[in-house]
């Protein structure tokens, strides 16, 4: 008999990604190992993240392979999220460094390089152009060989393995251009045949440097706006939490918290864990996990958040989770995951990134033969400066950037929501939606009975409602909760029952103060010979969509309870703003076809099922698709998961069931059901935003390759524009955030 395997998904930073050819590289040299599966790496979060079998699969020897590709992969070890951040900041921070030093040195070199083509400046410096060009030399090869030395270090990393990315394609454009004028310098003689001017380019290599390593520093800031979320939910938990022991209290790292630890929080301090209250009431602030703005009231026996703050009183709750257990562990993984997945659209840009690099150092090459060809006094300078040109021009940044810094930023935008995303599958096909079925109870209603109105038949209302409440409340029947909830809210005071008889199903039955109480429904009261009056048959003021339940005093109904699941706040609106959006909306429910239908008009809702069985709910979705509808399901309870499954799309309510939760690909933190329409909206804007990223990213190369093979665009202006083609996807993505949902 074979041991179980130990398969566990991980997500870990690599850095000295730059492009799209960088993460297929990545993501080969980890595939290759036995035992690892599902392997996706992130441009724009730079993470990579995999399964792998815990008992076969050493990551030290995954780090060592990725280090030989040219990257470097930090282990879980030496990697924790808020030191992720730390990360992020300290590459912009190196990046920004070599950025300094480089404009120090390029900028002296691009003036001088300018000046010298003008008389004045000839006269004005008592310097011959062969000194000068030293001068230049000595400076170009410390900006080279220092903040430079970068692109040069992958360039080598990569020729090893035979592999090519925009590092190689700087490094070959700048250190062309280098070489040459180096030897032009040092060695002028061997060049005397080719350039009779001698000509240098010293300050085209030192400008690509610089302009590159600005367009890295943008890009590196604007991907740390991009995944401002995330990082906002990773700060939240706080770095200490004050723990009562022996009767003490002691202040302790979070990270030592244990499950059923007693943790005492004051007002305006954060929740450290998640856990339930046994001590004081408070109002929390919950809105950066659930999205709701308005702080929930909590008191003894009610649940608490990790990362929550506490407004105003003080509390002592017993830790329940901690940790990734917990339910902010569980949003940031959920949140992270998502990020790291590739969507479909994804996987054109990836092939064409696997052949681009070697395409382009192709055409480079072929544009070079081509000007040595066409006849000029330096055929041989424009050749090499149009081969540069064709290698700068060319870096694919902007293709690997397009698909997940939008999906990174609208994930994001869901979660600062109250809407997790659980991977960027469902970002791309929430736009083909054409129907959304939604379960009724729960999902439409608030999911629990509440009495509406009372209807007395006599004078004695008050009392009556307190025989009542005072039977129900022996009972935890839902409607037996929703008729003392009730009577508690008209402050109406209990009396003591006795010989209490609970008829299951049915009612309930016992004695008040010498009165004979029955409260139930109808088939309670005829099985104990209750006449029904015809006051009971004629009442006008029930809604078809009610249910009833009689009270009867000594063998007289003296009343009835209206009983009603209230629609949800914003149900109407919901649903009109989908058919305004052209999807249609269907209810599933087991309720009895009036009351179905009842609500169905109520809402506006297309069409209905009712008298459903929880295990018919998928194949009435699987129906749908049959019709050819794009279906999404909207649930919260156990018998939903089946339905939830079979869907397309599949979302569930937060508070609902941890199995409904687990099916769904879209969760609904705080049960607001205008999410589902703000889910489909990020869906929609994070797909467009996708489509022009990557129409300008193909665009981009498309227009800007043959330019500069045709001579139009010199190394300095291709190196700009291509600085400035990744900044221009991550700022589109950026445009998500500001979006009104």
């Amino acid at each position: 008999m074979t041991s179980k395997r130990k398969i566990e998904t991980i997500a870990l930073p690599v850095e000295g990604m730059t492009c799209a050819s960088c993460v297929r590289r990545v993501e080969k040299t980890i595939s290759k190992f036995e035992g690892v599966s599902n392997v996706s790496v992130n441009l724009a979060t730079e993470r990579a993240t995999f399964s792998y079998d815990k008992d076969s699969v050493n990551l030290e020897e995954i780090a060592r392979a990725v280090e030989d590709a040219g990257y470097k992969l930090h282990l879980p070890e030496k990697t924790k999220n808020k030191q992720d951040i730390l990360h992020q900041n300290s590459y912009e921070n190196e990046i920004k460094k070599d950025l300094i030093i480089s404009a120090v040195f390029s900028i002296p070199i691009f003036l001088i390089s300018m000046l010298m083509m003008f008389d004045w400046f000839n006269k004005a410096i008592p310097i011959d152009h062969i000194t000068i060009n030293k001068i230049l030399f000595i400076l170009t090869t410390f900006l080279i060989f220092i903040p430079g030395k970068r692109f040069f270090k992958i360039f080598w990393n990569n020729l090893k393995h035979f592999t090519a990315d925009m590092n190689s394609l700087i490094a070959i454009g700048a250190g062309a251009a280098y070489i040459y004028s180096s030897i032009n310098v040092l060695f002028p003689e061997l060049f005397s045949n080719l350039n009779k001017s001698h000509q240098v380019y010293f300050d085209s290599a030192s400008v690509i440097i610089t302009l590159i390593l600005f367009g890295r520093w943008l890009e590196s800031k604007a991907k740390s706006r991009s995944g401002a979320e995330i990082q906002k939910l990773i700060m939240l938990q706080p770095q200490n939490a004050t723990i009562k022991k022996d009767g003490q209290y002691i202040t302790i790292p979070i990270s030592e918290l244990q499950l059923g630890s007693i943790v005492a929080v004051k007002p305006g301090e954060k929740i450290p864990a998640d856990g339930k209250i046994i001590f004081g009431e408070s109002s929390i602030d919950e809105s950066m996990i659930t999205g709701e703005s308005l702080p929930v009231e909590k008191t003894v026996g009610n649940n608490v958040i990790g990362g929550t703050i506490n407004k105003s009183g003080y509390i002592e709750f017993e830790v329940s989770k901690v940790g990734n257990e917990s339910m902010l562990g569980k949003i940031i993984k959920f949140v992270e995951e998502a990020q790291a997945s590739k969507p479909p659209i994804q996987k054109l840009a990836d092939k064409i990134a696997e052949v681009f690099v070697p395409v382009v150092v192709g055409i480079a090459i072929i544009t070079f033969a081509i000007w040595m060809f066409i006849p000029s006094d330096n055929q041989f300078n424009i050749a090499l400066v149009n081969f540069v040109s064709v290698l700068i021009i060319a870096c694919p940044c902007a293709l690997g950037l397009a698909t997940p810094a939008a999906v990174l930023v609208g994930s994001g935008l869901g979660a600062s929501n109250g809407i997790l995303i659980k991977d960027s599958e469902t970002l791309e096909k929430a736009k083909k939606i054409t129907t959304i079925v939604f379960d009724k109870t729960g999902t439409l209603t608030i999911g629990k009975p509440q009495v509406v109105k009372f209807i007395s038949f006599n004078h004695s209302k008050e009392n009556f409602i307190k025989y009542a409440a005072s039977l129900e409340n022996k009972s935890e029947h839902p409607i037996s909760t929703a008729i003392v909830e009730y009577a508690k809210k008209q402050n109406i005071n209990f009396s003591e029952v006795e010989q209490i008889k609970i008829h299951s199903g049915f009612g309930i039955e016992g004695s008040i103060d010498g009165s004979h109480i029955i409260i139930g429904n109808e088939s309670l009261m005829k099985t104990n010979n209750i006449k029904f009056y015809n006051q009971i048959s004629n009442l006008t003021e029930i809604d078809k969509g009610s249910g009833i339940v009689y009270l009867a005093i000594n063998n007289e109904i003296v009343g009835v309870f209206v009983i009603k699941d209230i629609i949800k706040e914003n149900a109407s609106i919901v649903i009109q703003e989908l058919k305004s959006m052209g999807i249609k909306t269907i209810m599933l429910t087991g309720d009895r076809r009036e009351s179905a239908e009842n609500i169905s008009k109520e809402l506006g809702i297309d069409d209905f099922v009712a008298e459903v069985l929880p295990e018919d709910k998928a194949k009435i979705i699987e129906e749908y698709q049959k019709a050819g509808e794009f279906v999404a399901m909207v649930g919260d309870g156990i018998n939903d998961a089946p339905a939830l499954a079979k869907s397309d799309i599949s979302i569930a309510m937060g508070k609902g069931t941890d199995i409904a939760i687990e099916t769904a690909s879209i969760i609904i933190m705080n049960d607001n059901l205008m999410n589902v329409v703000k889910a489909i909206k990020i869906s929609n804007l994070t797909l467009k935003t996708i489509n022009q990223n990557l129409f300008w990213a193909f665009i981009y190369n498309s227009i800007g390759i043959p330019l500069a093979a045709f001579g139009v665009l010199n190394p300095m202006i291709a190196a700009l524009a291509m600085a400035f083609s990744s900044v221009s996807v991550l700022t589109n993505s950026l445009r998500i955030r500001y979006k009104k949902i």
